[in-house]
């Protein structure tokens, strides 16, 4: 998975925004105004953190050393970064992108009224 397919898939995503909060180099993927992706732009590997419950972040640390650390800048209990360096497939990649969306999306829903 490279830049542009991570993009084109972060944004396929229901009410999904991109930005640059902080500056040009970190991509931010929003939903309803909360990030759930940060893409580091100019890193080789490519890389990103993603939101994950804290009990599945560990474990995925623990299966995958070196691939997927805690998160860089971020609360290292519920974030994670992966490192895309060709030992994830682009299904598991996509599935820790749907996870922290799915995970940010639901805790910030309003309530039905």
């Amino acid at each position: 998975m490279n830049v542009e397919d991570l993009n084109e898939f972060a944004l396929s995503m229901p009410y999904t925004e991109a930005c640059l909060p902080f500056g040009p180099d970190v991509l931010v993927y929003k939903v309803n105004g909360k990030m759930f992706l940060l893409v580091s732009l100019n890193s080789n590997p490519l890389q990103f953190n993603a939101k994950c419950l804290p009990e599945l972040a560990e474990a995925q640390r623990e299966q995958y050393p070196n691939i997927i650390i805690p998160g860089y800048h971020m609360n290292k209990k519920n974030w994670n970064t992966i490192i895309i360096q060709g030992s994830l497939s682009n299904a598991q990649l996509k599935t820790f992108i749907t996870d922290s969306y799915n995970l940010v999306f639901n805790k910030n829903k309003k309530p039905k009224q």
